[in-house]
């Protein structure tokens, strides 16, 4: 664990073992002081002569010890400090980098909330690792060790003696560490669960307040909170024992020396002087022990964090390889595509052909697997099964940068980020100039909402691009796809939920950026496919037939049941408008 960790610390790595050392002479310099007061107290025990000066000059080095022991403490936590926060970095960039190239479903199923703790909270508790736990208490428990050595060497009976207390905080830590991993992944999975509803209430505060729902909602987040802390005290409460009966017993490294100790010099079996020495060294223990118990005792939950880390780091990406796409057409294969979310299979031998240039339609009713067959298409997750062609090459037989290349992907729900919606458009192609930004926004249908804006299109988007209607968020985010020109469009029901004006502007976008392209559309609105090249009807995860509108009209129940309802739906819609006219 710990190998993995200081390999990610790269050419910093020499900074964690400086700053080890640099606190082990820290600790040495705090021992001296207990040396010094037995050199003072020896001599006056056994009745000799010490002069003035002999006390001063020891007085002194103490006061010098304990000084140096803080310059070379400070240093060294400045050391470890550089070391850990460089980590951190490199930690968190390279846990950028694995989420980019892991499928989406095992982002989204772990949820914003998990994924906050991960990059924040888990890597956080790696900087007490390294920057604390590591070089301090392995300097606060080398000391020990190396006084309980020079005890042994001075008088093996009053070592141990000293050794008295330490089987029973060992015994204390060991069932403290044991039932702490136990209890440890309900407490994190409670954690990751609170983290989730509290980011879910707080992005849903407008349905939360329009729709008066404040109890309900209130009650749930109340629940995963009062979950938090029942199992975080559960977790304390089981280890809390523990934790006392070590941290009190273990640092009485003098508890039996005293009186024990006594005994064996009355009886001549050891010296007085010897025994001075003993109980001062013993002494010298508690401080750095105390300290090294105190970063001990964070240990399970710092080794499970790391370990929900590397499973993270760990996980399988997405099948690919380097190399760029080699074909030169755009045909599409599905070629026995099966899929499953979870071990429920959503997709079952999908078989299906679209040919450069096409305009293909994918229908079917909600959970038909239309969007998710869409998804695999821009390798969003990798089939369980089959395989998908562009030209003659797999989708996993080339990088995702070179397969985002090739696809423009727009869907009923288009993130903007929080900067000016220039920017976010130039998200299609990076290296575009303003005048093709410009160029893009107009084809997409932006310059009606753009000139309203007193900023037009330096405009900043908002949090999640809340400054601008739905409509106008799917026009931007078209625009991207317009700049983009890539050769394959893949349009997931982007004008679902939008008003008749917004669908119209949004359908001559459209009608834009699809020109010369290989399309495929996962209509909402039956009626704007029926001149589709083809039209693919999806029922419970099969394809249940391929063909024209006229052919599928003719020819196929499922296409006549869903033809009927969007009828229905139109007239419904002409009705309700004349009844408000």
């Amino acid at each position: 664990m710990l190998k993995k960790l200081l390999e990610y610390a790269r050419d910093y790595r020499k900074k964690t073992y400086q700053a080890i050392a640099t606190m082990l002479i820290g600790v040495g310099m705090n021992i001296l002081p207990f040396l010094f007061i037995y050199q003072i107290i020896t001599p006056l025990i056994m009745h000799q002569q010490i002069s003035t000066h002999y006390i001063i000059f020891r007085v002194i080095a103490i006061a010098i010890s304990l000084i140096l022991y803080a310059v070379f403490y400070v240093k060294g936590l400045a050391l470890s400090h550089q070391s850990a926060y460089h980590t951190l970095k490199n930690i968190r960039i390279s846990l950028q980098c694995k989420l980019e190239k892991q499928p989406l479903g095992v982002i989204q199923e772990k949820g914003v909330g998990a994924h906050k703790k991960t990059f924040i909270d888990d890597i956080e508790a790696i900087e007490l690792l390294l920057a604390h736990a590591l070089p301090e208490g392995i300097s606060n428990l080398a000391i020990p060790l190396f006084i309980y050595i020079v005890m042994f060497i001075v008088d093996w009976k009053l070592a141990l003696l000293s050794l008295g207390s330490l089987p029973i905080g060992l015994l204390a830590m060991g069932a403290m560490f044991k039932i702490g991993m136990k209890e440890m992944s309900n407490y994190y999975a409670s954690a990751q669960k609170m983290n989730n509803t509290i980011i879910e209430y707080v992005n849903g505060m407008e349905v939360v307040k329009v729709f008066n729902r404040d109890g309900e909602s209130y009650h749930r987040f109340e629940n995963d909170i009062r979950g938090y802390r029942d199992f975080t005290l559960a977790w304390y409460k089981a280890c809390w024992p523990w934790m006392a009966l070590y941290n009190s017993i273990l640092p009485c490294v003098a508890l039996l020396t005293l009186p024990f100790g006594s005994w064996l010099v009355l009886h001549n079996y050891s010296s007085l002087p010897d025994l001075v020495l003993i109980l001062c060294l013993s002494f010298a223990i508690g401080t750095p022990l105390l300290r090294a118990l105190a970063f001990v005792s964070t240990l399970p939950q710092i080794s499970y964090k790391i370990e929900s880390l590397e499973k993270m780091l760990s996980a399988p990406p997405l099948q690919q390889t380097s190399d760029c796409f080699k074909d030169r057409n755009h045909h599409i294969s599905f070629d026995n595509v099966s899929f499953a979310y979870n071990n429920n299979v959503v997709l079952h031998n999908i078989n299906l052909e679209i040919k450069e240039g096409s305009l293909t339609a994918l229908i079917g009713e909600s959970g038909s697997g239309k969007s998710t067959l869409a998804k695999l298409l821009v390798h969003f997750y990798d089939v369980h099964s089959g395989s998908i062609k562009i030209g003659n090459q797999d989708l996993r037989q080339m990088s995702i940068e070179t397969l985002n290349n090739q696809i423009a992907y727009v869907s009923q729900e288009q993130f903007l980020f929080n900067t000016t919606l220039m920017e976010n458009i130039r998200m299609g192609r990076l290296d575009a100039s303003d005048e093709e930004v410009y160029q893009a926004a107009s084809k997409a249908q932006c310059d009606e909402f753009l000139s309203r804006l007193e900023l037009g299109i330096h405009t900043l988007a908002g949090d999640g691009g809340k400054q601008l209607s739905g409509g106008e968020r799917q026009r931007i985010s078209l625009a991207r796809a317009i700049l983009k020109d890539a050769p394959i469009i893949v349009l997931d029901e982007a004008t679902a939920f939008m008003d008749p004006e917004n669908e119209e502007k949004m359908n001559a976008a459209i009608a834009e950026v699809i020109k010369d392209k290989t399309v495929i559309v996962i209509a909402h609105h039956l009626h704007s496919i029926i001149n589709a090249h083809q039209i693919c009807v999806l029922k419970n995860g099969y394809l249940n037939a391929v063909g024209t509108h006229q052919e599928l009209i003719d020819t196929c129940l499922e296409y006549q049941k869903l033809w009927t309802m969007a009828n229905n739906s139109a007239n419904w819609r002409v009705s309700h408008n004349q009844g408000g006219n």
